[in-house]
C-alpha cells in the first residue's frame, strides 16, 4: 500500500513492523480486558438497578454512570476498531515486503548463478575464437617449416654445385624493361 506521500518515507523493516504488531496487539488485549472490565461493571449496575428500583436517587446516579460508562465502551470499541484495521494495514504491509523479500531473493540467486557461470562461458568464448587462430598459426608455422627445410636444401645444393665448379656462382642481376628497376636475379 503505497501512497504518494508514503513513497517519500523510509520503509521500515520486517523486525520493526512486527515489534509494532507486537505492541498494537498488547494494547488491543489491554482495551479488551478494559470492555470486558466496563461490560461487567455495566452488567452489574444493570442488575443492581433492577435492586435498587426503590431508590430513585441512586438510580439518577446510576444513570449517569451509565451513561458514562457507554460513552467509555464507545470510546474503547472505535479504539479497537481502529487499532484493528492498523493492524490490518501492517498485515498487508508485511505480506507485501515478504513478497519482496522472496522476489528479491530469487533474483539475488539467480545473478549469483550468472555470475559464476560467466568465467566458464568467457573462457568457452574465447577457446571458440582463438581456435581458427591457433589453426592459421599451426598451418603458417607448417608452411614455415617447409620453406625453411627447402632453403636448407637449396643451399646445400648451391654449396655442392660451388664446390664442384670451383668458383663462387652469385646470382646475376639484369636490368629489367620495367620501370628503371631491377629484374629478378638469375642462377646460371
Amino acid at each position: 500500500m503505497n501512497t504518494p506521500d508514503s513513497a517519500h518515507l523510509p520503509q521500515p523493516n520486517q523486525a520493526q513492523l512486527q515489534a509494532e504488531v507486537l505492541h498494537l496487539q498488547e494494547e488491543l488485549k489491554m482495551r479488551d480486558q478494559l470492555v470486558q472490565q466496563l461490560s461487567q461493571e455495566l452488567f452489574r449496575l444493570v442488575k443492581g438497578k433492577s435492586e435498587q428500583a426503590a431508590a430513585p436517587l441512586t438510580a439518577e446516579r446510576d444513570l449517569a454512570e451509565l451513561s458514562t460508562l457507554r460513552s467509555q465502551l464507545q470510546s474503547m470499541e472505535q479504539q479497537v476498531s481502529f487499532y484493528q484495521e492498523t493492524i490490518e494495514q501492517k498485515d498487508t504491509e508485511i505480506d507485501s515486503l515478504n513478497t519482496s523479500v522472496t522476489d528479491m531473493t530469487e533474483r539475488t540467486e539467480m545473478l549469483e548463478k550468472v555470475v559464476q557461470e560467466l568465467p566458464n562461458l568467457y573462457r568457452q568464448k574465447f577457446a571458440d575464437r582463438m581456435a581458427p587462430v591457433k589453426e592459421k598459426v599451426s598451418q603458417i608455422q607448417r608452411e614455415n617449416r617447409k620453406l625453411h627445410a627447402e632453403l636448407q636444401s637449396v643451399s646445400y645444393r648451391l654449396a655442392i654445385k660451388s664446390r664442384q665448379a670451383g668458383s663462387l656462382d652469385l646470382p646475376a642481376f639484369v636490368e629489367g624493361e620495367e620501370e628503371g628497376g631491377l629484374g629478378l636475379p638469375s642462377f646460371g
